[in-house]
């Protein structure tokens, strides 16, 4: 799969997303019968293979959310798929470092999954994340394997598959309730919240909406499960998906609010591209009230956000910015027109 990817194979690159794969995860067994046996000749691994991998896993995460998932993309796979694969098959000196080199391959392959799903792969995404349940599942830990289930749920969700995804988003809070800190925890939470949302239960997804805002304000981030903690703080994840939630519902006015909120908590650089996206919704929001003049200035801020960032998604949200201004651009309103021209341009700059 992995050189599949590199060679950007359209067999594999244009697969579609399944409905089917998605509940797979929800009928696999909780432990493994046997686990492999293979193992690679040669030295013996230990801890600082592992810390290697986490590092390196880190360091890419880190440029993902910066700059974007296609920057660094065939490195990821590429080191996947030699190094770390081939450390998964090594020998070590306990089970228990086994189990934690697989534990820090899920996270590369979940980053894989990430940056497919940028570039709006989705099929792709979807094979990465369930080789990232996979490795959890074989690690034996039920945290990190409920991780992977909620960004499946997500991913559902965003693909506007929601055939499976409360069933994803429940078992995800079910694996890692108790076994974690409470701001990890408020990250399934706001899934489910988001995932009820998209049932029709709106009183259910505010109320768990809320619960999640308070896990995560009560919560100390220096705790948070290592492969939670690389994609944020859970304060600004909980105030992204709340907007969701309270935008499926129609409320744009407290949608407004915390998109805002959430592009705050995200500062300046670290994760720069989540940032433009919320601040280029929260102009999504105020269009929608009607308020364009604040809607152009939101959007002038997204557009600046989004310098030196390659991503799908943020050309997504440009075009939809640009769909939101046409009918004001046809009244003659000059702060639409001119903001479409910059949206236009950036398109066209970025094109690849």
């Amino acid at each position: 799969m992995g050189r599949a990817d590199i060679e950007r194979r359209t067999f594999l690159t244009g697969s579609a997303y399944s409905v089917a794969a998605a509940a797979l995860p929800l009928g696999v067994p909780q432990e493994y019968a046997a686990r492999a046996t293979a193992v690679e000749h040669g030295a013996t691994a230990g801890a600082a293979e592992i810390a290697a991998v986490r590092d390196m896993t880190a360091m890419f995460t880190a440029i993902d959310e910066r700059h974007g998932g296609q920057h660094g993309r065939g490195a990821v796979v590429h080191y996947l798929t030699t190094d770390v694969a081939a450390l998964c098959r090594a020998r070590f000196r306990t089970e228990r470092q086994h189990a934690e080199m697989l534990s820090a391959a899920a996270s590369l392959a979940y980053l894989a999954g990430w940056k497919a799903y940028d570039a709006g792969e989705h099929g792709l995404a979807q094979r990465y994340y369930l080789q990232a349940y996979a490795l959890t599942q074989e690690a034996g830990d039920d945290a990190h394997a409920a991780f992977v289930l909620r960004i499946l749920a997500h991913h559902g969700m965003d693909n506007g598959r929601h055939e499976h995804v409360l069933g994803l988003a429940e078992a995800a809070l079910s694996r890692a309730k108790g076994g974690t800190d409470r701001a990890t925890e408020s990250l399934f939470v706001i899934c489910r919240a988001r995932a009820l949302a998209n049932a029709g239960r709106p009183r259910q997804a505010v109320q768990e909406a809320l619960r999640a805002r308070g896990m995560a304000a009560d919560a100390t981030p220096g705790d948070m499960a290592g492969w939670a903690a690389m994609w944020g703080a859970a304060p600004a994840t909980v105030d992204s998906h709340t907007a969701k939630i309270l935008q499926r519902l129609g409320d744009h006015s407290a949608a407004e609010k915390h998109h805002g909120e959430a592009a705050a908590r995200y500062g300046d650089t670290a994760h720069q591209r989540i940032k433009a996206l919320s601040i280029a919704a929260q102009g999504q929001m105020q269009c929608a009230q009607g308020h364009i003049d604040a809607a152009c200035h939101t959007w002038h801020r997204a557009l600046d956000a989004m310098e030196g960032v390659r991503s799908a998604r943020t050309r997504k949200a440009v075009q939809a910015m640009r769909t939101d201004l046409a009918r004001f651009r046809r009244r003659g309103a000059r702060p639409a027109a001119e903001l479409d021209e910059r949206a236009r341009t950036w398109l066209r700059d970025t094109a690849h």
